[in-house]
């Protein structure tokens, strides 16, 4: 019979196993070796915003881009979550679907996307009103329609643990176009041309386009209009409020005008009126709200010396504009309707003081 070889006998941890396991003596960094910085991920940051400008910079190092139509978006990723906020902070991961999925597949990274949503009409150029539709807009009143809309990304802000806002802007666009290289679907790189900007702005306007970005290379992101970012358009179009209207003698499902008005500091000012571009179904929307939601009051919201027959509100509705020029009483010049902006989008109401 063979005899079963005796069991090894396991080696001890330790010499004497009467003295409890400890750690050795945690030794002082060393001063020579790099420190790895770890910035946590913003709940938000306020945008940069472009400076509205009538001619390009004659020095300076700057890139140039397409002035995208749309909603301005910040696209956080923190691995298979996903949040899509406006310019104001509000969530609206659920109203753009495709583009929170377009930004899962970025992941496992933890970064933020600063970009707009569009929608393209049949000549690619983006579409104001087309993505105002596909939100089922109304102004103060939260939608549930989701939007097929796309996202342009064109810049990056902060990447896998690092806040990237001091970082010069040609840095951080080298990292966000390989953030996206080989990505698809509905989040797309806003591309980067560098020439003469007279040229590239003759070319925008002439496909129809709203105008061109220009962004300093060496610019760090800085939120608000620092101008390190400048935007040069077609024809010019900014926000509004709506202080009032003047009824159609034609139909009372239309207006003769909207009254909209500009800040001057912390004080309102009429800036004059809007009626082109006020579509049939545009009217009879507004006529809608206007006349059953409590905003109506007896005087108006802003010093008005006129004459016209006006029904006065409360500022609250916001209008996109666009318009030719500025009369030297600054009122706005062949302006024309293009649609309201969201309550929770909270377009940035034009400024007398900051850009006359």
């Amino acid at each position: 019979m063979t005899r079963r070889p005796p069991s090894p006998r396991s080696t001890p941890l330790l010499r004497n196993e009467t003295i409890s396991m400890q750690s050795s003596r945690i030794r002082k960094r060393d001063p020579a070796q790099p420190k790895l910085s770890f910035d946590p991920i913003p709940v938000r940051i306020e945008p940069a915003l472009a400076l509205l400008t009538e001619r390009p910079p004659l020095t300076g190092d700057w890139g140039w881009e397409i002035k995208w139509d749309g909603y301005r978006l910040h696209v956080h990723i923190e691995g298979d979550r996903v949040k899509v906020l406006t310019r104001n902070g509000f969530d609206w991961t659920s109203r753009f679907p495709a583009i929170a999925e377009a930004a899962r597949l970025l992941g496992p990274a933890s970064m933020i996307l600063d970009g707009e949503a569009v929608v393209l009409d049949e000549q690619g150029r983006s579409d104001f009103s087309l993505l105002q539709k596909s939100l089922g807009a109304s102004g103060r009143k939260i939608g549930n329609r989701a939007s097929p809309a796309l996202f342009y990304a064109f810049d990056l802000l902060y990447l896998d643990g690092h806040d990237m806002r001091q970082v010069e802007y040609r840095a951080r666009r080298h990292l966000l176009e390989e953030a996206l290289r080989g990505h698809g679907g509905a989040s797309l790189l806003s591309e980067e041309v560098h020439g003469d900007p007279v040229e590239l702005l003759g070319h925008a306007c002439s496909l129809g386009l709203e105008g061109i970005v220009g962004k300093r290379q060496d610019s760090p992101y800085r939120s608000g209009r620092a101008g390190d970012w400048i935007k040069l358009k077609c024809v010019p179009s900014e926000a509004f409020l709506v202080v009032g209207y003047e009824p159609s003698t034609v139909s009372r499902a239309r207006f003769g005008s909207l009254l909209l008005a500009a800040y001057r500091d912390d004080d309102l000012v009429y800036v004059g009126s809007v009626g082109s571009g006020i579509s049939e179904q545009d009217a009879i929307a507004l006529h809608k709200k206007m006349g059953h939601l409590p905003w109506k009051r007896k005087q108006p919201p802003v010093p008005y010396s006129g004459k016209r027959n006006v029904v006065w509100l409360q500022p609250v509705l916001i209008a996109e504009v666009e318009f030719r020029a500025w009369t030297t009483d600054e009122k706005l010049r062949h302006p024309s309707y293009k649609g309201l902006r969201e309550f929770q989008d909270n377009a940035d109401v034009y400024r007398l003081d900051s850009e006359l």
